[in-house]
């Protein structure tokens, strides 16, 4: 989706719909009143009406406005002062989903009545064209006819702002459809099926992503390579399938030459049938979206690229898919790691940290500034948070702080769940020095405490996004977080 800043008078706007924020009681702002001038009073009639209601983020199309360039004017219901982050992006979304329906191909959103608390016209521009970007967003790539639901036509979101408070938000806009288009490359390399999107389809597209990109470099790690370095827990994961494991690393220079790199690390089981400790097959089908940590992380990679971020970022992308066979892993096996440290797999279906703590000690190489894995770890992450928040895990105080308030600025929020040394003692094995699985208690915890002895040499963060990653139902899908999470913490780290 394309997206422009407009200025000049709003009437002589050229759009295929003008979308203009209105508020409660009947009260116009000055864009408001010019308009509704301007259509001879046709805004002022809808309200007194109360056609539009009074609920935030309902809509009232209003067709063949006089006097104005658009064809359409769509008006949407500001709510009750003040208007929050939250209200302003349910705001967004109702207005670009009512515009999808009129099947426009260019809408223009008015600026300059909307006032959201402690948030510039800078900042409400790029939101906008995030959560425009996501409410257009669909997946039917596999659909021989989509339906009319999945049709979207709007092609360009464009921002009208007067030329008072137009400063900064060129730039905004640029950035936020960075993001946007990370955002979308998550969802879709979640969306996509186990049997096309596998390690090595990960790898071309690590590749891609690379191709023409001078600050990114690309390389893939086979299994041969993997075995050399002694990474014996993530090849017992991959040991039961075809398709051969891939580490893929990607690295983001864009800062100084020496400075040290932030490091993100994700997860990416592209199917998982739990292996020998075999899931239940109801539901199954959603264990393709295993893989959305290893697509967050190419998400955030995509928006640095489109950012030119000035910071230094390694990418690190653990891809196997988890099946059973008879060479598939045993519980009861017990594995080397790269470390040196030895696992008793207790739970075949526990596999994701099993990639994840080799990855862990690859990252060591970097002497990183920080590092971030994200996974869809624990199903126990999912009971305990539920689907609104991403859990969040770190052995360093400032590091989580970091996070959670990039959290709640981007409103991809995460939750930080507990690390402590009592939980250890649930791994303990009797024939290794440890085991993979901790028991039914705590389970999200024991397993961020399996991975934090392998990051015992560096600021570590570690984001469960298995409540987050994707959604269920009618509206089953993924959601691309925490891509956004992730680059307001880049962010934050540019200073």
């Amino acid at each position: 989706m394309d997206h422009a800043l407009k200025g000049g008078k709003p009437e002589n706007v050229r759009t295929d719909c003008l979308i203009l924020p209105v508020g409660p009681e009947r009260e116009l702002g000055a864009t408001a009143k010019r308009l509704d001038a301007l259509t001879d009073g046709r805004i002022e009639r809808a309200l007194a009406r109360d056609d539009l209601g009074r609920g935030l983020g309902r809509t009232l199309l209003l067709t063949d406005p006089a006097e104005l360039r658009a064809p359409r004017l769509l008006l949407v219901q500001v709510g009750k002062p003040p208007l929050d982050a939250a209200g302003f992006r349910k705001l967004v979304r109702n207005a670009a989903a009512a515009v999808i329906t009129t099947g426009a191909q260019d809408a223009t959103l008015c600026l300059d009545d909307v006032d959201v608390k402690d948030h510039d016209p800078s900042w409400c521009a790029a939101e906008a064209v995030i959560q425009a970007a996501e409410e257009a967003y669909r997946f039917h790539d596999y659909l021989s006819e989509p339906g009319e639901t999945l049709k979207v036509n709007l092609r360009r979101f464009n921002l009208h702002q007067s030329a008072a408070a137009r400063a900064g938000i060129d730039r905004a806009i640029k950035e936020a459809g960075a993001i946007a288009d990370g955002v979308a490359m998550a969802r879709t390399l979640g969306n996509l099926p186990g049997n096309v999107c596998h390690p090595s389809y990960l790898a071309a597209e690590a590749r891609k992503l690379g191709q023409g990109a001078k600050q990114l470099s690309v390389r893939v790690l086979e299994e041969k390579q993997m075995k050399s370095l002694g990474m014996g827990a993530f090849l017992s994961v991959t040991a039961g399938t075809e398709q051969p494991a891939k580490l893929i690393v990607m690295e983001y220079r864009g800062g100084a030459q020496k400075a040290k790199p932030l490091v993100l690390v994700g997860k990416g089981i592209t199917f998982d049938t739990g292996g020998i400790s075999l899931k239940a097959g109801a539901g199954m089908d959603e264990m393709k979206f295993d893989m959305c940590g290893a697509a967050s992380v190419f998400g955030t990679m995509k928006a640095v690229l489109g950012m030119e971020l000035p910071l230094n970022v390694v990418a690190l992308v653990a891809a196997a898919e988890n099946m059973p066979s008879g060479s598939a892993s045993r519980p009861g096996d017990i594995v080397r790691t790269m470390s040196g440290q030895t696992v008793e797999i207790l739970n075949t279906d526990a596999e994701g940290r099993l990639v994840l703590c080799d990855a862990l000690t690859y990252v060591e190489r970097y002497k990183p500034e920080a590092v971030v894995d994200i996974a869809t770890l624990t199903g126990a992450c999912v009971v305990a948070l539920g689907h609104h928040a991403s859990g969040l895990f770190s052995n360093d105080d400032a590091l989580a702080d970091a996070l959670l308030a990039a959290g709640e600025r981007s409103g991809d929020r995460a939750w930080r769940l507990p690390l402590w040394e009592d939980y250890q003692q649930q791994l303990r094995s009797n024939f290794a020095d440890m085991a993979n699985v901790g028991g039914r208690e705590a389970g999200s915890v024991t397993a961020a405490c399996f991975l934090s002895r392998f990051a015992r040499n560096f600021q570590w963060a570690h984001i469960d996004v298995a409540g987050s990653a994707w959604l269920t139902g009618a509206k089953k899908g993924a959601t691309g977080r925490p891509v956004r999470l992730l680059v307001e913490w880049l962010k934050s780290r540019t200073g």
